[in-house]
């Protein structure tokens, strides 16, 4: 069982920048990846980017490449996204997610949170 927190979402203006926080708790955390996802209004879920359980491996999605970094601190239960740059395409609700593996596909997450809402204004 995993349970998940998103923070950090916000309104900011293109071309700035935010930290998106993913606070996890339950004993299956440290072995699960984690992945980000984004909603926007009227849009599918879709990846933002993925990290496998040590910190590894990361995949992110070709929208937000060279934009977004993953991390994430076992030791604190953390996972974090951090994206510059943004741009008014950027807004959408950011979801983190926990499953076995890495992956673009978000049947592939059992466990979400409840999400953090992201505006970047132009």
């Amino acid at each position: 069982q995993v349970q998940l927190v998103e923070s950090g979402g916000g309104s900011v203006q293109a071309g700035g920048s935010l930290r998106l926080s993913c606070a996890a708790s339950g004993p299956a955390f440290r072995t699960a990846a984690v992945g980000w996802f984004r909603q926007a209004p009227g849009s599918e879920r879709e990846f933002v980017a993925g990290i496998n359980w040590i910190g590894g491996q990361t995949h992110y999605a070709s929208s937000v490449k060279g934009r977004a970094t993953i991390s994430r601190d076992n030791a604190k239960n953390m996972v974090y996204l951090e994206m510059n740059m943004l741009k008014p395409e950027d807004t959408a609700n950011y979801y983190c997610a926990a499953g076995p593996g890495v992956d673009t596909r978000r049947e592939r997450y059992r466990y979400w949170g409840q999400g953090t809402q992201v505006i970047v204004s132009s």
